[in-house]
């Protein structure tokens, strides 16, 4: 790729939605930044933000009931240029959307047009940026599938979307993404729906395309063993903000923020020797609920779940805190989260 620097990078990115209510803000003063070459992690329960973050780099919000209404998004495309995606005409979002950035969803049946087959959905995205033939895309969607490891990719091109098993579906859904090579996927909780040994098998499937073509990743997930298996960094998110951020290893030997501890505290674990003397193990259970966006805390968002609370954590939105040069934690109590 052209140029250095940064793919994606999201500055104090605020995303908000017209409600009946009022103005609810989803997306608070967001920062991420994704390399070249590799993934980030973006962590946190359902209604933390994270789908309104993809849907914004994405320019998907409609804007009928909401949008971006401040901070960048800048991606650096094939040819070195940046952009501020906040600010792109649409029709160049058109041309950016499957080409250099392209998406996976978590439920494929929603994404995948019923009644087309397999085959021709990937050649549109083809024919559409690529400016093939109809015979060379239709080639270049068995080629796509091939990539996938579908077996049988010429007889699979030629099926329905409701022939096909969950992770057959997830596997065409990454074909359709990566069908024009783009810069940057984006995976909205890919396997979410699946069995574990086939999220495995999806997981090293996007590892290895990862390496062979060089893009970066923004996975979007709520599970912390997926991250361990593919993040090279960590974005904890909650309220709508960033907590923490760390490289993966990082994060999991020193997390310092309560949430991230309570979100590994969550993890089921095998103890042997708890298993072999008939001991059963229990989760750790984050108590409460996740913060409505409608009526959020005055403070710390996840202060009302806090065991380490204190008042100043309600006193105002506490900044980020750098645990070491590229480790960061929102919360006043960082260091003195030791049991």
């Amino acid at each position: 790729m052209a140029g250095t620097g940064p793919l994606l990078e999201i500055r104090d990115l605020v995303t908000e939605f017209r409600t009946e209510t009022g103005v609810v803000r989803a997306v608070k003063g967001v920062d991420i930044v994704v390399e070249p070459g590799k993934t980030v992690a973006l962590v946190g329960e359902s209604g933390s933000g994270k789908s309104v973050t993809s849907l914004s780099v994405m320019r998907l919000i409609p804007k009928a009931i909401g949008g971006i209404v401040g901070g960048e998004i800048l991606f650096r495309g094939r040819d070195g240029r940046v952009r501020d995606l906040v600010h792109e005409p649409e029709p160049a979002m058109r041309a950016l959307r499957g080409n250099e950035i392209s998406m996976v969803f978590q439920e494929p049946m929603t994404s995948l047009n019923p009644t087309q087959k397999i085959g021709a959905q990937i050649a549109e995205v083809a024919r559409l940026h690529r400016k093939l033939s109809r015979a060379d895309a239709w080639k270049h969607a068995i080629e796509m599938l091939t990539l996938v490891e579908i077996p049988d990719p010429a007889r699979r091109a030629d099926i329905y979307p409701h022939q096909m098993s969950g992770g057959m579906r997830q596997r065409v859904m990454i074909a359709m993404a990566l069908a024009c090579n783009p810069a940057l996927l984006i995976a909205d909780e890919p396997t979410t729906a699946l069995d574990v040994t086939v999220q495995l098998q999806i997981l090293e499937l996007m590892r290895r395309l990862q390496r062979e073509i060089g893009m970066g990743i923004l996975f979007i997930t709520h599970n912390l063993g997926v991250v361990a298996e593919i993040a090279d960094t960590v974005a904890v998110m909650y309220g709508g903000r960033i907590v923490e951020t760390a490289p993966v290893e990082e994060l999991f030997d020193r997390p310092s923020h309560p949430y991230t501890r309570g979100l590994l505290d969550s993890l089921p674990s095998v103890d042997h020797a708890a298993r072999a003397a008939g001991k059963v193990a229990r989760l750790k259970a984050i108590p409460g609920s996740v913060v409505d966006p409608r009526n959020p805390p005055h403070g710390c968002d996840f202060n009302p779940r806090c065991r380490w609370v204190i008042p100043a954590c309600r006193e105002a939105v506490p900044p980020v805190f750098p645990v070491s040069p590229t480790h960061g934690a929102r919360c006043l109590r960082w260091n003195e989260l030791d049991g």
